[in-house]
C-alpha cells in the first residue's frame, strides 16, 4: 500500500508555510494522541501525522521531498539501487564505458555510525521547565574483546583473495550491444574486503555486539511535543575506527488536565459563576508557575480574555518567555433555590437591560472576529 502524501495528511497545499505545518500538526497530534483518543486506528494516524511533520519540518528533507516525493533519491531512479546484487548507477558507467568510469569506495575505510532515533514521553509540566532523566537505549559498540577486528584474540582478518580487498566482483557478460561489466558485492566478504578465518568468540566476527546503556539525557526548559534533541556521539558505533552516529531523542508530551499550550502560551478557561462576572471579584487563577490573583470586572462577559503577561512558557531557543490567556466563561446555575429564583425573577423585572441588546453585541462581536478587528 503506497503512502499517501506528507501534506494531505496534514491537511495542507504544497506551498504550506512553516507556521501552518507548525500548527496543522499540533491541532492533528492532539486529536489522534494515543493518551487521548482510544479509538481504533488513532495510534496509526498519530504516527503517520507525526512521520509527515518530521520531513516537512526539516528544511532539507522537505526539499527532498518537494522534489522527489516518497522516492529516496539516494535510491536512484527506476529501480535502479546502489547496493546488494542490483544495478547502480556505477554499474551503469561500467556497462556503457567499460568500467573504470566510476570511483570505488575503500570498504575499510572509517566510517561514521549510524543514528538512532528515541521517542521520549515526558509530562507537561516537564516539558515547561525542563528535567535532567537517565534512559536507557540497546545500541551497537565496539566489540572490546578483538577491538572491533572480529577475529579472534590473536589473530587477524586477511585480505579477501576473491576480490582483492576491494568488497566488490566483476562479471563480464557478452551482448548483442556488446561486453557489459556488473560490479556486485562480494559474496566471499560480504563487501567488506577481509576474511576471518578464526571469530572472536564474543562478537561471533561482527566486530560489535549489541548492549543496553544508560544515557543522561537533560530536557531542555520549554522544548514542545514533536521536538527532538541531539546528543552528539551516542549513536551507533563507527565502522573501521570510524566516529559514533548521533542520538536524536523526540518528545512526546502528555496533555496537561487543565492547562493548553500554543507555542510558548499558556491557555486556561475559567469558570465565573452569574454574581462574579455581573458585579467583579477577585478570584486566585493557577498558572504554571503557581498562582496569582486576578481582578475580574464587573460586567465581564463569556469569552472575556484576560492577559497574564509572563506567565507562559520560556523559549526553548531562550528567545524570552511566553504569557497565559485567561478565558472566562460564565457558569449558569442549573438548580436554584426557591429564594434564588424569586430574586432572579425581580431582577430580570426591574433589569434595563434587553435580550436585544445582548444580541447586537454578539452580532457585531461575530462581524468583527470575520473582519479581523
Amino acid at each position: 500500500m503506497s503512502k499517501r502524501d506528507y501534506y494531505d495528511v496534514l491537511g495542507l497545499s504544497k506551498g504550506a508555510s512553516k507556521d501552518e505545518i507548525r500548527k496543522a500538526y499540533r491541532k492533528l497530534s492532539k486529536k489522534y494522541h494515543p493518551d487521548l483518543n482510544k479509538e481504533p486506528g488513532a495510534e496509526e494516524k498519530f504516527k503517520e501525522v507525526t512521520e509527515a511533520f518530521e520531513v516537512l519540518s526539516d528544511d532539507t528533507k522537505k526539499a527532498n521531498y518537494d522534489q522527489f516525493g516518497h522516492a529516496d533519491p539516494n535510491q536512484g531512479f527506476g529501480g535502479f539501487g546502489g547496493g546488494g546484487d542490483g544495478f547502480g548507477f556505477e554499474d551503469i558507467f561500467s556497462t556503457f564505458f567499460g568500467g573504470g568510469g566510476s570511483r570505488r569506495r575503500d570498504p575499510n575505510a572509517p566510517r561514521k555510525g549510524d543514528d538512532l532515533q528515541y521517542s521520549m514521553t515526558i509530562d507537561f509540566m516537564e516539558a515547561v521547565f525542563g528535567k535532567e532523566m537517565e534512559i536507557e537505549i540497546p545500541k551497537e559498540e565496539t566489540c572490546e574483546t578483538c577491538d572491533g577486528s572480529g577475529a579472534k584474540k590473536g589473530t587477524s582478518p586477511t585480505t579477501c583473495t576473491h576480490c582483492g580487498g576491494s568488497g566488490q566482483i566483476s562479471i563480464t557478460q557478452n551482448t548483442p550491444l556488446g561486453q557489459m561489466v556488473n560490479r556486485r558485492t562480494c559474496p566471499h566478504c560480504q563487501g567488506t574486503g577481509k576474511i576471518i578465518p578464526e571469530k572472536c568468540t564474543t562478537c561471533h566476527g561482527k566486530g560489535r555486539v549489541t548492549k543496553n546503556k544508560k544515557i543522561k539525557v537533560t530536557i531542555p526548559e520549554g522544548v514542545d511535543d514533536g521536538q527532538q534533541l541531539r546528543i552528539s556521539g551516542q549513536g551507533e558505533a563507527g565502522h573501521n575506527g570510524g566516529p559514533a552516529g548521533d542520538l536524536y531523542i523526540v518528545f512526546r508530551v502528555r496533555p496537561h488536565e487543565k492547562f493548553i499550550r500554543e507555542e510558548d502560551d499558556i491557555y486556561l478557561e475559567l469558570g465565573l459563576t452569574f454574581p462574579q462576572a455581573a458585579l467583579g471579584d477577585e478570584i486566585e487563577v493557577p498558572t504554571v508557575h503557581g498562582n496569582v490573583n486576578l481582578k475580574i470586572p464587573a460586567g465581564t462577559q463569556t469569552g472575556t480574555r484576560f492577559r497574564l503577561r509572563g506567565k507562559g512558557v520560556k523559549n526553548v531557543h531562550g528567545r524570552g518567555i511566553g504569557d497565559q490567556h485567561v478565558v472566562v466563561k460564565v457558569m449558569t446555575p442549573k438548580k436554584m433555590t426557591e429564594k434564588q429564583k424569586e430574586l432572579m425573577r425581580e431582577f430580570a423585572a426591574i433589569g434595563g437591560d434587553s435580550p436585544d441588546e445582548y444580541s447586537s453585541s454578539l452580532f457585531d462581536k461575530i462581524k468583527r472576529t470575520i473582519k479581523g478587528d
